[in-house]
C-alpha cells in the first residue's frame, strides 16, 4: 500500500478541487480548501497558463490522488482498460470505482478511502463471507461485503455509519448499515464517478 507522508489537505488545494480525503473533517469549516482555495505555495495564487500536456498531468494526478493508488498501480489499471472492448477512459474509472476500498468507502464503512484501505488491510471485513484483506481486489455484481462479526463495535466503523448521512451511497451499491453489510447490484456507470474529472486527458497523457 502506498504511503503519502505530506499533509491530504495540500493534495486537494493543488488539484484546485475537493477530493474529500479526510473524510467528514471535509464537510466541516475545518476544511483547508474552503479556507485556502488555491493552489500551496509562494506562487500558489498566481495566474499560471498551462500547457496541454500540464492539463493532461494535473487530470492524472487528481484521479490518482482521488482514488488513493500509485503510479505503479495506474498505469496497471489504465492498461486493462485499454485492453477492454469499451472506452478506455470510463473503463479505466469503473475499474477504479470497483477496488474494494473504494467499495467500503463509498458503503459508508469508512470516512475516507484511505481509513478503507487501512481497515481492509486489518482484516476488517468480509467479501462473500470470506476474509478480504487486500485493498485493489475489484468486486463484481452480488457481491457482498460485510464488516467481520469481531470488528462491528471499531470506533472508526461506528463513526463512519454515523457520519454517512453527509454522503448518499452510490445507486449501483446498497447498503445496510444495521447489518453492518453492503451489495453490489450492479456496475457503475460513467454518471456514478462523483469527482469532476476528465478521463480523455489521462488517457491521450498515457498515449504519447
Amino acid at each position: 500500500m502506498s504511503c503519502i507522508n505530506e499533509s491530504v489537505c495540500k493534495l486537494c488545494r493543488r488539484e484546485n478541487v475537493k477530493l474529500f480525503l479526510k473524510g467528514d473533517r471535509c464537510y466541516t469549516d475545518k476544511c483547508s480548501f474552503e479556507r485556502r482555495p488555491y493552489p500551496p505555495g509562494q506562487h500558489g495564487q498566481s495566474r499560471l497558463k498551462f500547457s496541454e500536456f500540464a492539463l493532461q498531468l494535473r487530470e492524472k494526478q487528481k484521479t490518482k490522488r482521488y482514488y488513493g493508488v500509485s503510479e505503479k498501480q495506474f498505469v496497471k489499471y489504465v492498461q486493462e482498460a485499454n485492453r477492454s472492448k469499451g472506452l478506455t477512459g470510463t473503463e479505466l474509472l469503473k475499474n477504479l470505482e470497483m477496488r474494494l476500498d473504494n467499495v467500503v468507502y463509498s458503503l459508508g464503512f469508512a470516512n475516507s478511502r484511505r481509513e478503507a484501505r487501512q481497515l481492509v488491510k486489518h482484516n476488517h471485513f468480509l467479501l462473500n463471507g470470506k476474509r478480504a484483506n487486500i485493498p485493489s481486489i475489484l468486486v463484481a455484481k452480488g457481491d457482498v461485503i460485510q464488516v467481520s462479526e469481531k470488528s462491528r463495535e471499531v470506533a472508526k466503523v461506528q463513526a463512519a455509519i454515523q457520519s454517512v448521512a453527509r454522503r448518499s451511497v452510490p445507486a449501483w451499491l446498497e447498503a445496510d448499515h444495521g447489518a453492518f453489510k453492503g451489495t453490489v447490484k450492479d456496475l457503475p456507470n460513467r454518471e456514478d464517478v462523483t469527482v469532476a474529472v476528465e478521463e480523455n486527458m489521462i488517457v491521450e497523457y498515457y498515449s504519447r
